[in-house]
């Protein structure tokens, strides 16, 4: 199994690379009970990195979908205030978060979906006022993943649990680039120089718009924001903390313009939301909006997705990620987004990020809306990337480029 070293190298990675907690600073960690080993650790590397805080909120999973199970709508709706005041009280001390996930793959498929849909929207209308801070990276955050036995069974059905586990384990540490005999530090450093390089790249062409095409069916045009920049790898929080937000990561990102996505888009791998797997979806787009859908598990999963707000309904980011790049290359699917959108090209349905935009993280939500920027209270990435991709990008003075040939970058 995982060696304490290779933890400990783990920990340190998500702590001093991933949020990049600052001396003095405030870290809240949120992880499940399952991670307890993995959060202590964690805990560790934070007080010795100089934190000046820690807060560890638990979650359960399993006891949520018990919750869900057993209690009324109302019940679960009702947020209680204190929740509101810690979140705002860890805000108000300027605080960084770490995220560590560890969800099991459909784990709530036999749940009411319509009793999800109507707490979720009650946690996030509540928890909305404090979603800024890590949208536009006022103060650093990242995600990392523990893997679990209930987890590795759904990755990899044909093994026993804990040869599952270990071959998950190696999986994951893969992409996150920690191993026996090298420094992860280090490597991330390379890692982000050779992701700022393809944004800088990208930014260069300024592109009006992109043109997505496959044999899977998609012919999609995504219209990008002007001013738009592109973004991958680490980032400054206005703080001057440069931090990690996804670990792993391996995408190149930006922001649509609102009005602007016509077409049909596949997606080529399943989307966990919500606790349940939604499998083989299409989606129709005329001026930016969200017209037409089908998917043949999970409709009802994907209906509440698209209507979870208004602004569900349109895109809040496009990403390029090429079909060689390492996740994509393992061949896995991991059922969770974190590690499959850095194996494919995505979109994300609902918020926009502002630092996408030049300028952004200084303007006003009205302002970013009025500019074509994208405002919902949720943001979800799926994916639509193949190994027979091809992006033609039309600049803003008119040139045709071709961005993806065959799953891959075609400039350099």
């Amino acid at each position: 199994m995982v060696s304490q070293d290779i933890l400990r190298k783990y920990a340190r990675l998500a702590v001093c690379v991933g949020a990049n907690v600052q001396k003095g600073q405030m870290l809240v960690i949120s992880s499940s009970v399952d991670c307890a080993y993995f959060t202590r650790m964690c805990v560790e590397e934070a007080y010795q990195a100089g934190a000046g805080e820690v807060l560890v909120v638990w979650e359960d999973e399993k006891i949520t979908k018990m919750a869900f199970q057993h209690e009324s709508t109302e019940t679960l709706a009702n947020i209680a205030p204190w929740r509101i005041e810690q979140r705002k009280n860890c805000i108000d001390k300027k605080c960084c978060f770490l995220y560590i996930e560890s969800a099991t793959p459909g784990l709530m498929a036999d749940v009411d979906g319509q009793k999800m849909q109507t707490v979720r929207i009650a946690k996030e209308t509540a928890f909305e006022p404090f979603e800024y801070y890590t949208m536009a990276n006022v103060g650093q955050w990242s995600i990392v993943a523990i893997p679990t036995v209930e987890w590795a069974k759904k990755v990899f059905p044909e093994m026993g649990g804990e040869k599952a586990l270990e071959s998950l384990w190696d999986a994951v540490l893969s992409s996150v680039r920690v191993s026996a005999d090298n420094d992860p530090v280090e490597e991330w450093k390379k890692h982000n120089q050779d992701l700022m390089r393809h944004c800088r790249m990208l930014n260069d062409f300024r592109f009006q718009s992109l043109h997505f095409t496959n044999a899977a069916g998609t012919d999609l045009t995504v219209e990008l924001i002007p001013n738009h920049i592109w973004a991958g790898g680490c980032s400054p929080a206005q703080n001057g903390a440069v931090f990690n937000p996804n670990m792993p990561t391996e995408e190149a990102f930006t922001m649509p313009y609102k009005f602007g996505t016509q077409g049909r888009v596949y997606a080529t791998k399943p989307l966990s939301y919500q606790g349940k797997m939604i499998e083989d979806f299409y989606l129709d787009f005329k001026d930016g909006k969200v017209t037409d859908f089908s998917a043949k598990k999970e409709q009802e999963t994907l209906k509440n997705l698209i209507e979870f707000d208004e602004g569900s309904r349109y895109l809040g980011e496009v990403a390029l990620i090429p079909y060689d790049s390492p996740i994509s290359q393992s061949g896995i699917l991991f059922r969770n987004t974190l590690f499959d959108e850095n194996a494919s090209c995505h979109l994300a349905l609902g918020a926009s990020y502002p630092d996408n935009l030049k300028n952004g993280t200084e303007m006003k939500r009205e302002e970013l809306e009025k500019l074509g920027s994208n405002y919902s209270k949720i943001h979800c990435d799926f994916m639509f990337g193949s190994d027979d991709m091809n992006i033609t990008g039309t600049t803003f003075d008119g040139r045709k480029i071709q961005v993806f040939k065959d799953g891959n970058f075609a400039i350099d």
